[in-house]
């Protein structure tokens, strides 16, 4: 019996340990309201404002998640050390570059130092960036690292970086996806910020992306005719698609509800778990990296 008991015990202690350690610890861990950023200290992820979460419904209703997923993925990380001044000692500062990367004492020193903020190194890590910012600092330059994701969705423009738990604490239910019939809409909001693109989209999806395969949701909007005056929210459509003379496409509620909750995808805060850094801007004519986001494309569907 005492044996029994014994095996008894261990077997609940060993299931008990289990659940705490891989359910009990991920809820509390991710049961936090808010997380602070890693850069400008801004809590993140913010709520979704009323609107957006009328729209999480709609999407939901839809079965959006079905063709959609919200899940950049990213397959590493470049970091780049950025020369921003190159101090008083220019001659100084050519030779710390040249032990940096033997590659730029071919360039001119004009050319080298001209143009500035521009990469002169690439680093495997963080680790190994930091004795290039010594050696840099030591002469009287300046420099930063710059750190940016790499991977095909990266390249596709559809996020600044891959998705982590964090960036879902806003929703209820979570809707990551499984299938990508359409493109990736976890930074949707940042990479096409135009309502009005979105609306003619789910209306007529050919009338915003050629050979869509995405099926129209004409049934959030109305047909109808006009009025004294237009209304303010019909839609512009092209010819092929324009309703009859005389009747115009407004959208209803629950079309408006789900660009809103569209236009609220942005995932791009920089996490202690995933940094991604930038540069300012700078000034026209230099080659700096001014920004580590691809340029804004349009859904391949």
């Amino acid at each position: 019996m005492k044996s029994s008991a014994l095996v008894f015990l261990a077997a609940f202690v060993a299931l008990a340990a289990s659940w705490g350690g891989l359910v009990l610890a991920p809820q509390l861990q991710l049961g936090l309201s808010q997380q602070t950023k890693t850069l400008g200290g801004e809590l993140y992820p913010q709520s979704r404002p009323g609107l957006a979460r009328q729209g999480l419904e709609v999407y939901r209703a839809q079965g959006c998640m079905y063709c959609h997923t919200q899940q950049v993925r990213q397959e590493g990380a470049r970091v780049e050390v950025v020369l921003t001044e190159a101090g008083t000692n220019a001659s100084a500062t050519v030779m710390a570059l040249v032990r940096l990367n033997p590659d730029l004492g071919k360039l001119d020193p004009v050319v080298l130092l001209g143009g500035l903020p521009k990469t002169v190194l690439t680093a495997p890590d963080m680790n190994a960036a930091e004795p290039a910012l010594k050696a840099l600092e030591s002469v009287g330059a300046k420099a930063e690292v710059l750190v940016s994701a790499v991977g095909p969705d990266i390249a596709r423009g559809w996020g600044l970086r891959r998705t982590v738990a964090l960036d879902y604490l806003a929703d209820d239910p979570v809707q990551p996806g499984s299938r990508r019939i359409g493109p990736d809409l976890a930074n949707v909001g940042l990479r096409l910020p135009d309502a009005q693109w979105h609306l003619r989209h789910l209306y007529a999806p050919r009338a915003e992306v050629k050979d869509s395969t995405m099926p129209p949701y004409r049934f959030l909007f109305e047909v109808r005719k006009v009025g004294a005056r237009p209304s303010p929210d019909a839609l512009q459509l092209p010819p092929e698609f324009a309703p009859p003379a005389g009747y115009e496409i407004v959208p209803k509620p629950e079309a408006v509800a789900l660009v809103a909750y569209l236009l609220s995808l942005r995932a791009d805060a920089p996490l202690f778990e995933m940094p991604v850094m930038t540069l300012p801007a700078s000034a026209p004519g230099t080659n700096a990296p001014a920004t580590n986001a691809p340029a804004p494309t349009a859904p391949s569907q």
